[in-house]
């Protein structure tokens, strides 16, 4: 909450620090967990892990600290950079030096080895080199050009012939239906991987951060079906044919139907591509580079899924003891004997990550200058694939959230793990890179949710709310010199959602990287009312609402007031008339800022198109590099794609489905008028 200071409890303080490993219930013990970190600080030769950018003065130099004991020793130091090329340098050292690198090395993920002459003790660091900024808008798209996009939910986007979600084809539609009407890119939510089964699929609490989720592959697009006359014969059937016009008309996705039928043929055609491996085929040999490439976390990934079918269980801290731990040798007996279950979850990931790569180059092909937009999940659930994978990184006993706020007077718990600062750098970046490295495939722009969490992250002890937390500290510079490199390698944008509680040094540091802001039309307000488009900055993404907010038509009708009135969110009568209240000043404050006149009583159904069209154009006069349109304002939807805070009993949060297919979309007048866009870098 703005001008106001909070601090943790002793209680909560101890409670976090416990599970972190320090039991510190005492000052003594506090003093005594303090001096053995510094023990083991003096005792690192090299910290396991250098983020370095490569133009600073000091990338060259290597501090290397000799180990208690040792007042003086002959160095070896061998560098091998990410392509091979070995650096090899000698000095003596007395008790800790700097050695100096013999050139400048390149952007990559190096290696750095430092070893006694004598072989008495040595060290591993990895050694990154980094770029000062992520690729910007100027680079890009060129420094007079901005861009128009649409964000749209794919599981929500409906087409004729789809399986009852938004598929990869449903996005090839809206790519090409985008980039006909001057679209530089289409933004969708998160793709991660869920189980798919039971009420957990938000796309923003997946089971993995790894893998896409197979539920978005489109099964009559896979390469094996023309060959396949058991898979052809079961789309020919009448129980397929009836489920599918089932699911097509459905009004929310039907996560566990989708997914069952769209595995029960695609069982099939996995067991097609078997049969046809052995020949030496070259989609086979482009499959065994793609498990190379992402060995062990794909095969561990696959595992999870397989063993979570099974036990009919997607939470592996209610598995048998032998099957919690990834490495077990019963978690290896296991996948051996379901090896062709393993492997068929190893191929889904093979496809969707062609049928992805097939809608980027759709878009490149239409020249959009960015092409899909892709979205990172803040966390992934604590029961899921990732945790598992990496029991050490992950921490138990709390949970990520946000502090009391005036949206929230008791704070949110999210329900996400959260990741252990010192775990992380032990583990030298490795899930933080591969996360990236999937992130950014076939990705022109990646939105990082709450870019807040590479500076800290608000860790609440289990069972407590936001009163019971505090904040802990990221190596934030660390994370987001490899997000540069990452997006430099991939030639993709970076954007930060940085909405709600925003430390001070945040904004500056998201300028530094070259890390666009998000500008929420709702919430660019100050004392006087909404911001003019001139106080917009550039180096941002401008957008109306998010998928946590209501659609442009239903903050007009205020149906978000009337279903937080219906979940309990507005308890009482007198909360939702002020609620009201606050709207209608709202609403009067959005038509001056749009140069609107007030819509007269009867046309208020009519004028939300108005409104929208408005609206956009507002949004594209600003200074902002990019301006996303939602696809549910274009079409005009009112019921929202999530309710935060409430469970699937009281509101069906990531199942709506729009009410248009993108048939329908692509020949409607209206939607194309509520388009109005007109990119241009002089504000009104």
């Amino acid at each position: 909450m703005k001008g106001v200071r909070r601090r943790a409890s002793d209680a909560a303080r101890e409670e976090l620090l416990a599970v972190m490993g320090f039991e510190a219930p005492t000052e003594d013990a506090a003093r005594g967990w303090l001096a053995e970190l510094d023990y083991e600080e003096r005792e690192s030769i090299v910290p396991p892990v250098r983020v370095v950018e490569r133009d600073e003065a000091s990338a060259k130099h290597v501090h290397v600290q000799l180990p208690p004991g040792v007042s003086s020793a002959q160095v070896e130091l061998i560098l091998t950079e990410e392509m091979g090329r070995i650096w090899r340098v000698t000095k003596q050292v007395r008790r800790a030096g700097t050695i100096m690198l013999p050139a400048r090395l390149p952007y990559g993920y190096h290696r750095l080895d430092v070893s006694s002459a004598s072989g008495d003790w040595s060290a591993e660091q990895a050694f990154i080199v980094v770029p000062s900024s992520c690729v910007t808008p100027n680079t890009l798209l060129g420094k007079k050009k901005k861009a128009m996009g649409i964000v749209a939910n794919l599981y929500s986007v409906r087409r004729e012939h789809d399986w009852g979600v938004g598929d990869t084809s449903t996005l090839t539609q809206l790519v090409e239906w985008a980039g006909q009407r001057g679209a530089a890119f289409v933004g969708v939510n998160p793709l991660h991987a869920l189980f798919n089964r039971g009420p957990d699929i938000s796309p923003y609490s997946p089971v993995s951060r790894l893998f896409r989720n197979p539920i978005y592959i489109d099964v009559e697009c896979v390469p094996e079906l023309s060959e396949s006359e058991h898979a052809k014969a079961l789309l020919a059937s009448h129980g397929v044919r009836d489920a599918l016009r089932e699911l097509r008309a459905t009004k929310n996705v039907d996560y566990d139907r989708a997914i069952e039928l769209k595995e029960r043929v695609l069982v099939e055609l996995h067991r097609m591509f078997r049969e046809r491996a052995g020949n030496g085929a070259q989609r086979a040999q482009d499959y065994d580079e793609f498990v190379r490439s992402r060995e062990p976390e794909l095969s561990r990934f696959a595992t999870w899924m397989a063993i979570a079918e099974s036990s009919r269980m997607p939470d592996w801290r209610r598995w048998p003891e032998a099957l919690q731990h990834p490495q077990s040798e019963a978690v290896a007996t296991f996948a051996a004997t379901q090896s062709d279950r393993v492997d068929f979850h190893r191929w889904l990931q093979f496809e969707a990550d062609r049928q992805l790569r097939g809608v980027a180059e759709r878009a490149r092909v239409l020249g959009m200058g960015i092409g899909v937009y892709q979205d990172l999940a803040i966390g992934t659930n604590p029961a899921g694939s990732d945790t598992w994978s990496y029991p050490e990184l992950f921490v138990t006993g709390a949970s990520i959230g946000a502090p009391p706020d005036p949206y929230s007077a008791t704070g949110q718990v999210w329900g996400l793990p959260p990741i252990d600062p010192r775990a992380f750098r032990r583990q030298q970046y490795r899930y933080w890179i591969q996360l990236l490295r999937r992130a950014f495939d076939h990705a022109g722009a990646l939105r990082i949710d709450h870019v807040m969490g590479l500076f800290r992250t608000f860790w609440i002890p289990d069972g407590g709310t936001g009163h019971d937390g505090a904040y802990v500290r990221l190596p934030s510079r660390d994370l987001l010199g490899i997000v540069a490199l990452e997006s430099v390698r991939h030639d993709a944008l970076v954007v930060g959602e940085d909405l709600g509680t925003v430390p001070e040094e945040v904004p500056p540091a998201l300028k530094k990287w070259g890390i666009l802001s998000s500008k929420v039309l709702y919430f660019e307000r100050d004392t006087r009312g909404f911001k003019a488009a001139l106080h917009y900055p550039s180096l941002a993404l401008a957008t109306a609402n998010t998928h946590d907010m209501p659609t442009l038509a239903g903050y007009w009708n205020e149906r978000d007031i009337e279903l937080r009135a219906k979940v309990g969110l507005l308890p009482t009568p007198a909360d939702v008339h002020k609620a009201k209240t606050e709207r209608a000043k709202e609403k009067s404050q959005l038509l001056k800022v749009l140069r609107l006149p007030p819509p007269p009583s009867y046309d208020q159904g009519h004028f939300t198109r108005t409104l929208t069209g408005a609206v956009h154009d507002f949004l594209c006069s600003t200074p902002a590099d990019l301006v996303g349109l939602s696809l549910d304002d274009l079409i005009g939807e009112t019921e929202p794609v999530n309710v935060p805070g409430v469970g699937p009993a009281k509101y069906p949060s990531w199942r709506r489905r729009t009410r248009m297919t993108m048939e329908e979309v692509s020949w409607s007048f209206e939607v194309d008028d509520a388009l109005r866009c007109r990119t241009r870098r002089q504000p009104k």
